[in-house]
């Protein structure tokens, strides 16, 4: 249960974002910010990402946990977690989702299951702000 997340904007978020949806995610490097835009998928409270974890996204992260993002008339600040390979035992189920919802590109070869730095990274969402046909739902999203 949330503090402050109305039912209808739980909706839109899951319709809007539970599924392969660019964001844009913004990092620190020192008092620089950064941002790029990464491939996501959203569930409850959280977005996931697969990416590299040498990446300067991740390096940023790994000094600085606290993130933000936006999409899709949706901006919000969390906490970047590297859940580590991709294919460790505790990210399998998310991993199953997540080659179905990025079907379109995955075995591209830009995912290479079998880099040990290929990495879950799980945004966890602390607040936010939706829009939708005029309506404004300020987010909280921690738990009481």
């Amino acid at each position: 249960m949330y503090k402050n997340f109305p039912a209808e904007a739980q909706e839109i978020m899951a319709d809007r974002f539970g599924c392969d949806m660019l964001i844009s995610l913004a990092t620190t490097d020192g008092l620089i910010p950064s941002v790029r835009t990464v491939n996501s998928y959203y569930e409850e409270d959280s977005f996931y990402i697969i990416t590299h974890a040498l990446s300067k996204k991740m390096l940023q992260i790994g000094d600085n946990p606290n993130v933000a993002i936006c999409g899709d008339w949706f901006s919000a600040h969390g906490v970047a977690e590297n859940m580590g390979h991709i294919l460790k035992e505790e990210n399998l189920d998310m991993l199953g989702k997540l080659r179905a919802v990025f079907a379109e590109w995955y075995d591209n070869g830009h995912i290479n299951e079998s880099d040990e730095n290929m990495i879950l990274l799980r945004i966890r969402l602390t607040d936010g702000v939706l829009f939708s046909h005029g309506t404004r739902y300020d987010i909280d999203f921690t738990h009481f």
